[in-house]
């Protein structure tokens, strides 16, 4: 008598692993962080073994950006925001040249026109001199010195609010301190320096925050202000208004309590007075005297050694 046997139990099918991602692709190596399958595109370099790219943007959406010593961004790699303005710089000032200065004449800062045409006191900060072209050389080369270290220290966000008040701050300290009466109330005046003294009032208060040495920033500060009142055609005012400028917004971002929300609101406030401290002068001023027109005027004769550079 013969007993019949058990029937064999079915074979289960192997599923081959393949990335989830790319499901035309095998993979047998797994996330460390879901144990799902990732295919040699998806891998990212783990502590330990690899992570699948889900997994790597999750566990960055959780985790805080990491922040400067005074509060902004940290950004690793090239000083972007420095390099920005060297090359609208360098671009404009061959606009300029192409142009015969017919750029120069529609953005230099010229008190006659600063109320009607506003954008003039950002504008003038990224030209400079055709006729002097180590104008532009000393500018840049000093920007490049203290732009990278501070917008590392700053943050390219903030370090960009710097750099833009501090030249708004030195057009309106040129606008604030040049008399309406004198000749230099109708020439035009242009340059990056303004804006590179912000720097350097900055590169003074951020460092004195940190406890490093200042000597060297204020023995370079020292020398250009003899510089402007003892050679001609230098507009130390702007000089002055950048270099309070920079050091009072540096001064916000250092010392003021409180998150980023503060200092911007703070920065927003530093606006705000470079505003009121323009009305303020507009209304002091004799009628007429801020409705003069720089074209009419440059087609009369004043070509471009009648520009005052920010040197």
């Amino acid at each position: 008598m013969t007993a019949s046997l058990p029937p064999e139990p079915p074979q289960e099918t192997q599923q081959v692993p393949v990335c989830p991602r790319h499901p035309d692709r095998v993979s047998y190596v797994r996330c460390q962080r879901c144990e799902r399958p990732v295919c040699p595109e998806c891998q990212r370099p783990a502590p330990v073994g690899v992570q699948c790219v889900d997994c790597v943007r999750e566990q960055g959406r959780g985790s805080r950006a990491a922040r400067t010593v005074f509060g902004g961004l940290a950004s690793q790699g090239r000083p972007v925001v420095t390099l920005t303005i060297v090359g609208l710089c360098v671009g404009l000032f061959l606009l300029q040249y192409g142009t015969q200065d017919e750029v120069t004449a529609r953005l230099a800062f010229y008190p006659p026109l600063a109320v009607a045409e506003p954008y003039r006191f950002l504008t003038a900060a990224f030209l400079h001199s055709t006729g002097f072209v180590l104008h532009i050389a000393f500018n840049l080369y000093a920007l490049w010195m203290v732009g990278p270290y501070l917008e590392g220290l700053l943050g390219r966000a903030q370090f960009a609010a710097l750099y833009l008040l501090s030249a708004v701050g030195g057009s309106v300290g040129y606008y604030l301190l040049v008399s309406p009466y004198g000749e230099n109330w109708g020439t035009p005046t242009v340059g990056a320096s303004g804006a590179v003294f912000g720097l350097f009032g900055a590169l003074f208060v951020v460092n004195r925050k940190l406890g490093r040495d200042v000597g060297g920033i204020i023995a370079v500060v020292a020398i250009n202000a003899v510089l402007g009142f003892v050679a001609s055609g230098i507009a130390w005012q702007a000089h002055l208004g950048g270099l309070v400028t920079g050091a009072v917004v540096a001064a916000l971002i250092a010392y003021l309590p409180g998150g980023s929300r503060v200092r911007w609101a703070a920065l927003a406030g530093v606006a705000v007075v470079l505003v009121a401290l323009v009305v303020v002068r507009t209304q002091t001023l004799p009628a007429g005297a801020e409705f003069a027109s720089l074209s009419t005027l440059w087609r009369t004769g004043v070509d471009n050694s009648g520009v005052i550079p920010q040197l």
